[in-house]
């Protein structure tokens, strides 16, 4: 008799969302910083000005990731609690938003003690755009933009892979996600090089990002008609087909504007505003934590149902075994 794997796989996204939320990521021996370590020295070896290279460069380690996590699927196919701690384990290992949330409450800390050194220096661990001239305001607007938009990509949407795809679809989004915050920047190294991984980012991003949204509604009931209305109006003016998605949405349920110019080194980006309020003021911050940590919770919630009904899905299609 087959075991039900949907069920099983339910819990596991369920336990490993709660241990992120409880734990956050190890403070050593991470597997994504050794994952990193690898992709850089891949780098090294298969580095080229060249679409194609990039394209090779991605596909071996997102391929890899998959194939790691396709045998831990197997060999605990037939073992419930097996498969229930290997998932659960896996979903901790890729998710980051209690971590992302301290990160940001961090920034906020230096926003209030009026440290804006201390503020800048801390948002280079959560954007990519420079940070050196930047005030109070437009601080507080890069850690909500960068909280919004990494709520979908460091939580819905690995949760999302993690219910289609177990294991393997939770280790591979990671995979891709990690590659596009390496290689995936409109500079003159990776703009050929890094394409492949910015653009499958954008790729397996899309089903979380529309969770997330979806969630922002589901979490901010109040709230829900502004945030909608906004999404709609907004979210085609972001760069990002994913990152507008989210952004819009967290803008319109916390009232507030996001949106405007970022500069990354030498280029400078001109970003549509989204919402209708005010610039972020840094109490900002601490609302769209707690609204990231709601997102993420309605999305484990959705993810371990569709988990749970994909797996009874597949048994009902599945034909029995000849005895």
């Amino acid at each position: 008799m087959n075991s039900p794997r949907g069920a099983t796989r339910a819990a596991g996204l369920l336990l490993g969302f709660a241990a992120d939320r409880l734990l956050g990521d190890p403070r050593r021996g991470h597997p994504v910083a050794s994952f990193g370590t690898l992709a850089t020295r891949l780098e090294r070896s298969l580095y080229a000005d060249s679409r194609a290279r990039g394209v090779l460069y991605t596909s071996v380690l997102v391929g890899a990731s998959a194939a790691l996590g396709a045998p831990l699927e197997r060999a605990t196919r037939e073992r419930p609690l097996a498969h229930t701690a290997v998932t659960a384990a896996a979903t901790w290992t890729v998710l980051g938003g209690r971590s992302l949330e301290r990160e940001a409450l961090a920034v906020h800390e230096f926003l209030a003690a009026d440290d804006l050194a201390g503020a800048r220096h801390r948002l280079t661990y959560l954007v990519g755009r420079d940070t050196t001239t930047l005030l109070s305001g437009e601080i507080t607007r890069a850690v909500v933009e960068s909280v919004a938009e990494n709520t979908s990509d460091a939580v819905t949407a690995p949760l999302v892979w993690g219910a289609i795809a177990g294991i393997p679809g939770l280790l591979a989004h990671r995979a891709a996600n990690t590659l596009d915050a390496m290689v995936g920047y409109r500079n003159p190294r990776y703009e050929n090089f890094g394409w492949a991984s910015a653009r499958l980012d954008d790729l397996v991003n899309l089903p979380g990002s529309r969770l997330a949204g979806l969630a922002v509604l589901v979490a901010r009931p109040r709230q829900a008609t502004a945030a909608l209305a906004v999404w709609r109006r907004d979210a085609a003016g972001h760069p990002s087909p994913n990152g507008g998605v989210v952004e819009s949405a967290f803008a319109g349920a916390l009232g507030i504007t996001l949106g405007g110019t970022n500069r990354y080194g030498d280029r400078v980006e001109h970003r549509p505003t989204m919402g209708d309020g005010p610039p972020p003021a840094p109490d900002v911050v601490v609302r769209a934590t707690g609204l990231a940590t709601h997102v993420g919770t309605v999305a484990a919630l959705a993810a371990s149902a569709l988990a749970a009904a994909a797996g009874g899905l597949l048994r009902a299609v599945r034909p029995n075994p000849v005895r």
